[in-house]
């Protein structure tokens, strides 16, 4: 069975990667969530992917703020997708965990998303695009979904819109 698997570095990162869990729900797309860390339990998060590929696998989402190396650990030993959220703190205003997403090597792709909600609801949406390659349910609800966000966009215009006549 296809899933997504999302890393968390810290329990504190699930107030805001709950909002790509509410994503995946929605379109129903089959997920794990754990929490692991790229410094202090490298060997559980080693391990983790390489079972969830087995099991299968095809994105994973990492989450992780201040010096955020979970997603460079995960694409370090996997060749799926890694979608970055970097986890918005104070230290820097996490510009600490942005730069560790974006700045990986060549040969090591990691697409990082938002700092923080923006990001989280994006690496989801992504993910299902991923995923919605070679899935046409999943290509066609995703079709419904860019035309609800269009209506409500007109419908929340109307609601309030001044134009000169």
């Amino acid at each position: 069975m296809s899933f997504v698997a999302i890393l968390m570095g810290s329990k504190s990162d699930y107030e805001i990667v709950k909002e790509a869990e509410k994503i995946l729900k929605k379109f129903n797309v089959s997920y794990e969530l754990i929490i692991t860390s790229a410094h202090r339990s490298p060997t559980r998060t080693k391990l983790y992917i390489e079972d969830a590929e087995k099991r299968g696998a095809k994105v994973f989402i990492a989450a992780a703020g201040m010096a955020a190396h979970l997603a460079g650990v995960c694409a370090a030993h996997t060749i799926k997708p890694v979608l970055a959220i970097p986890m918005p703190n104070s230290n820097l205003a996490s510009m600490d965990a942005l730069f560790s997403c974006v700045q990986m090597p060549s040969g090591i792709p990691v697409a990082t998303l938002a700092i923080g909600k923006a990001g989280a609801i994006n690496a989801a949406y992504l993910a299902i695009q991923i995923l919605a390659l070679d899935n046409i349910e999943l290509n066609k609800s995703l079709l419904e979904d860019r035309q609800e966000q269009q209506e409500k966009i007109i419908n929340d215009s109307k609601e309030i819109e001044v134009l000169l006549q």
